[in-house]
């Protein structure tokens, strides 16, 4: 039985959201007009802090916001990528669900701002997911410190990210958590026809204007661009969260598929009438903050700490 605070936000986002994204063609408009709704759906807490920041080693640094909530408990960092087709988002969209996530995992978090497609196509935003990894390591942190989070296209930037790290040889995180990743730009996946009228939230003409716009002529079957296709060997336990009738469903089930085909360990949670990224509502929905409440025992099992 589907609450009624998430019933509202079901026709808010079939009905509002999705065409909304779909009409605004201009991107520097669809910014604004999501940043402005974003301050009005996302509320933060009295007891969260930002803090801005830049992140960076070696002389290439990327702008970002510590997102906090409440005293850590653990010498632990969640490092989150957001997500917005790799085209719009930012702190404003999702300080309050990195402050959140952090708050119930006991860590600080920390949102870089990477760059954003047409202006920074691929690799930018990789390139500065990877400059706020190394960054962290250079602080201190060790790997099995750091999650690496993510929803929609940043829940793919988190995988193209570990699949740097793999390759690379640096230290590997403790977990990754992604809600409802996009990892295969070539939407090859089933559920991206068979959805299309079941998903409540993402247009179809969207995603496929996000992806010329980031691509730029790369490869969709690069698998920096689509992890789904890369290896993981060695990879950490991951926490995949995806709405039944979203149009990214296979791209999570796969994802995990993937991960335990290279030995890792892949949980996927599939929630059936939620939209896409539903913990974003956090404190709105039973709902949400039952996902919330999932991430943090998944999180603090692999700091082996008890749920308070």
């Amino acid at each position: 039985m589907v609450s009624f605070s998430q019933r509202v936000i079901n026709a808010r986002a079939r009905y509002l959201e999705k065409p909304l994204i779909a009409s605004v063609t201009s991107q520097q408009l669809l910014r604004r007009v999501l940043g402005i709704y974003a301050r009005i759906a996302y509320k933060t807490h009295s007891d969260m802090r930002f803090t801005p920041t830049r992140l960076g080693v070696g002389g290439a640094s990327v702008p970002a916001m510590w997102c906090d909530q409440g005293t850590p408990r653990f010498d632990g960092v969640i490092l989150y990528l957001h997500g917005g087709a790799y085209t719009v988002g930012g702190a404003g969209s999702h300080k309050h669900l990195a402050a959140r996530l952090a708050g119930v995992c006991g860590v600080r978090g920390v949102l870089p701002e990477y760059r954003l497609a047409p202006e920074h196509p691929f690799p930018a935003a990789l390139e500065d997911a990877l400059i706020a990894y190394r960054t962290l390591l250079a602080k201190g942190y060790r790997g099995d410190q750091i999650v690496l989070a993510g929803d929609s296209a940043g829940g793919g930037l988190a995988y193209a990210l570990l699949a740097i790290v793999l390759r690379d040889g640096l230290p590997v995180p403790q977990s990754v958590v992604a809600l409802s990743p996009w990892v295969d730009m070539a939407f090859s996946g089933a559920s991206f026809a068979d959805n299309r009228r079941a998903e409540l939230m993402l247009p179809v003409s969207w995603l496929e204007r996000a992806r010329r716009m980031y691509l730029a002529g790369a490869d969709p079957a690069n698998p920096l661009v689509s992890p789904v296709h890369a290896d993981f060997t060695g990879a950490p336990p991951s926490l995949i969260l995806v709405g039944g009738g979203e149009l990214l469903l296979d791209d999570s089930r796969r994802m995990a598929d993937r991960l335990r085909a290279c030995g890792a360990e892949a949980k996927v949670i599939e929630k059936h009438d939620v939209p896409h990224i539903w913990p974003i509502h956090l404190g709105r929905s039973p709902e949400a903050d039952a996902a919330i409440d999932q991430i943090a025992a998944f999180v603090r099992s692999q700091f082996n700490a008890p749920m308070a």
